[in-house]
């Protein structure tokens, strides 16, 4: 495994992680609940969940605690996150203070864990002064019940206005960033990816694999498989063009010897503003597989070839 320097923190993350959004759903979820412990075995050492992930709230860190408490804390990070609804309240939704506060207990307790190393705001609100999200941020570090924050799907200018309050309140920054970030979707390159690296924040991308469709198994007017992510993800719903583009990128990858969700690790991970790529997988040989990604290097030429496709 590969590890990396998450922003201009000392915090080093494998340069692969595993999200936690597949654990309770699905016929799958007991064999994703084996890919967590096979992803320790070989080094990941960073686990995502949120409060909103699972069949109810809190549920992906309730099975997610429950498996990592089989190893040493000391030796893995674990993300939780907050913005979207998790009850009718409407404090149970957003970054108020109260909602911040209430939510990172309510984690706490469904991880059964004493803090969590990463706290994202997982979407901007703007429905509440950002001042008062990152002192209730501020003082949650203070308190060490989570360790750093970071931000899930902001824009440039939110990024510019939250450092400016957090440098002239000499509050603690955000150290990490989570956008989407894939071959078919690197829309942060333009502006996102310039802003973190100024503030000093490093990048962990989800969907590197688009959600599945990078990886190969989902064909086009082909019924997904029972349980999969197909049946209840309206992102596939994608036209014909997209389908086209993921068939024309498999020969790319057969050619190197690789598998297409390698390449598009690969291809994700090749950013030097990249901590690491968040996969989702629902079987253990997902995880082995994934993992080899971190040793590619794409050619020039192979950049270039992938480039005409997408784009």
């Amino acid at each position: 495994m590969q590890y990396r320097r998450l922003g201009t923190s000392g915090l080093k993350l494998s340069a692969i992680s595993l999200g936690s959004w597949l654990i309770t759903r699905g016929t799958e979820a007991e064999q994703a609940q084996q890919a967590v412990r096979r992803a320790y075995e070989l080094g990941v050492n960073h686990f995502d969940s949120a409060a909103n992930y699972g069949r109810r709230p809190h549920d992906s860190e309730e099975a997610l605690g429950a498996i990592l408490r089989e190893f040493p804390r000391h030796t893995y990070t674990v993300t939780s996150k907050m913005f979207w609804p998790v009850g009718p309240s409407t404090n149970e939704r957003g970054l108020s203070r109260k909602t911040i506060f209430d939510q990172v207990h309510l984690s706490l307790k469904a991880l059964q864990m004493e803090y969590i190393d990463l706290f994202y705001c997982h979407r901007f609100d703007p429905d509440t002064d950002l001042e008062e999200t990152l002192r209730a941020l501020d003082d949650l570090i203070t308190q060490g019940k989570i360790l750093y924050w970071g931000i899930s799907d902001w824009t440039a200018a939110q990024i510019e206005r939250a450092m400016a309050i957090v440098d002239r309140r000499n509050l603690h920054r955000p150290v990490a960033h989570q956008p989407e970030y894939n071959l078919l979707a690197p829309g942060i390159e333009a502006e996102v990816l310039p802003a973190t690296a100024r503030a000093g924040m490093g990048t962990i991308a989800y969907s590197p694999l688009a959600m599945g469709l990078l990886s190969g198994k989902y064909k086009p007017n082909e019924a997904p498989p029972a349980g999969s992510r197909p049946t209840f993800v309206s992102f596939f719903n994608k036209n014909q063009l997209t389908w086209e583009k993921v068939q024309r990128l498999l020969p790319v990858a057969e050619g190197l010897g690789l598998t297409l969700p390698q390449m598009a690790l690969a291809w994700v991970l090749r950013r030097p503003e990249l901590t690491s790529a968040c996969i989702g997988a629902s079987r253990p040989e997902q995880v082995e597989q994934n993992v080899r990604a971190v040793d590619v290097v794409l050619p020039p030429e192979v950049l270039a070839e992938i480039e005409a496709i997408v784009r």
